[in-house]
Protein backbone atom coordinates (compact mmCIF):
# COMPACT_ATOMS: atom_id res chain seq x y z
CA UNK A 1 0.00 0.00 0.00
CA UNK A 2 1.24 3.23 -0.90
CA UNK A 3 1.62 6.47 1.34
CA UNK A 4 -1.25 7.80 -0.04
CA UNK A 5 -3.27 4.56 0.50
CA UNK A 6 -2.29 4.42 4.52
CA UNK A 7 -3.52 8.26 4.40
CA UNK A 8 -6.89 7.52 2.65
CA UNK A 9 -7.24 4.25 4.91
CA UNK A 10 -6.93 6.63 8.22
CA UNK A 11 -8.78 9.31 7.00
CA UNK A 12 -11.44 6.97 6.50
CA UNK A 13 -11.59 5.02 9.21
CA UNK A 14 -11.71 8.32 11.26
CA UNK A 15 -15.11 9.67 9.13
CA UNK A 16 -16.59 5.83 10.28
CA UNK A 17 -16.10 6.43 13.67
CA UNK A 18 -17.19 10.15 13.71
CA UNK A 19 -20.30 8.53 12.39
CA UNK A 20 -20.41 6.06 14.70
CA UNK A 21 -20.40 8.69 17.77
CA UNK A 22 -23.47 10.13 15.99
CA UNK A 23 -25.33 7.04 15.71
CA UNK A 24 -24.19 4.12 18.07
CA UNK A 25 -25.50 5.03 21.79
CA UNK A 26 -22.88 4.27 24.26
CA UNK A 27 -20.20 6.08 21.85
CA UNK A 28 -18.96 9.80 22.14
CA UNK A 29 -18.66 12.27 19.50
CA UNK A 30 -15.43 12.63 18.66
CA UNK A 31 -13.58 15.43 16.74
CA UNK A 32 -11.73 14.54 13.40
CA UNK A 33 -8.52 14.80 15.66
CA UNK A 34 -9.96 12.79 18.22
CA UNK A 35 -11.37 10.00 15.81
CA UNK A 36 -7.81 10.34 13.83
CA UNK A 37 -5.77 9.33 16.85
CA UNK A 38 -8.17 6.66 17.84
CA UNK A 39 -8.10 5.15 14.46
CA UNK A 40 -4.41 5.11 14.97
CA UNK A 41 -5.06 3.24 18.46
CA UNK A 42 -7.34 1.24 17.15
CA UNK A 43 -4.94 0.10 14.10
CA UNK A 44 -2.16 -0.32 16.25
CA UNK A 45 -3.78 -2.30 18.62
CA UNK A 46 -4.69 -4.68 16.03
CA UNK A 47 -1.37 -5.13 14.45
CA UNK A 48 0.05 -5.85 17.81
CA UNK A 49 -2.57 -8.36 18.39
CA UNK A 50 -1.57 -10.04 14.79
CA UNK A 51 2.16 -9.92 15.77
CA UNK A 52 1.26 -11.17 19.05
CA UNK A 53 -0.69 -14.73 17.78
CA UNK A 54 0.94 -14.97 14.52
CA UNK A 55 -0.15 -13.44 11.19
CA UNK A 56 -3.26 -15.22 11.35
CA UNK A 57 -6.30 -13.66 10.20
CA UNK A 58 -7.76 -12.59 13.26
CA UNK A 59 -10.22 -9.50 11.97
CA UNK A 60 -12.49 -12.51 10.66
CA UNK A 61 -15.27 -14.36 11.96
CA UNK A 62 -16.64 -14.07 15.74
CA UNK A 63 -13.29 -13.79 17.39
CA UNK A 64 -12.21 -10.97 15.25
CA UNK A 65 -15.13 -8.96 15.83
CA UNK A 66 -14.91 -9.69 20.24
CA UNK A 67 -10.90 -8.40 19.69
CA UNK A 68 -12.52 -5.48 17.65
CA UNK A 69 -14.79 -4.81 20.56
CA UNK A 70 -12.34 -4.92 23.65
CA UNK A 71 -9.75 -3.15 21.14
CA UNK A 72 -12.38 -0.38 20.64
CA UNK A 73 -13.23 -0.78 24.79
CA UNK A 74 -9.99 -0.15 25.84
CA UNK A 75 -9.20 2.68 23.11
CA UNK A 76 -10.89 5.07 25.70
CA UNK A 77 -8.12 5.15 27.82
CA UNK A 78 -5.22 6.37 25.31
CA UNK A 79 -7.73 8.53 23.50
CA UNK A 80 -8.26 11.84 25.10
CA UNK A 81 -12.22 12.88 24.43
CA UNK A 82 -13.73 9.23 23.80
CA UNK A 83 -16.06 7.31 25.87
CA UNK A 84 -17.69 4.34 24.95
CA UNK A 85 -19.23 1.53 27.36
CA UNK A 86 -18.81 -2.08 26.55
CA UNK A 87 -22.25 -2.18 24.57
CA UNK A 88 -21.09 1.13 22.32
CA UNK A 89 -18.33 -1.12 21.89
CA UNK A 90 -19.75 -4.05 20.59
CA UNK A 91 -22.24 -1.84 18.32
CA UNK A 92 -19.01 -0.11 17.20
CA UNK A 93 -17.47 -3.07 16.12
CA UNK A 94 -20.89 -4.16 14.25
CA UNK A 95 -20.78 -0.81 12.32
CA UNK A 96 -16.75 -1.04 11.23
CA UNK A 97 -17.17 -4.46 10.44
CA UNK A 98 -20.15 -3.94 8.13
CA UNK A 99 -18.66 -0.91 6.67
CA UNK A 100 -15.37 -2.96 6.28
CA UNK A 101 -17.21 -5.00 3.87
CA UNK A 102 -17.63 -2.59 1.72
CA UNK A 103 -14.32 -0.36 2.05
CA UNK A 104 -11.35 -3.45 2.00
CA UNK A 105 -8.84 -2.33 4.10
CA UNK A 106 -6.29 -4.82 4.14
CA UNK A 107 -2.48 -4.18 3.43
CA UNK A 108 -0.49 -6.56 0.89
Amino acid sequence: MTAWGVVVRFIVAALVLMLIGYVVPGFSRLTFGEALMAAVVISVAGWLLELAFGHRRVGRGIVGFIVSAVVIYFAQYVVPGMAVTVAGAVIAALVIGLVDMWVPTTIH
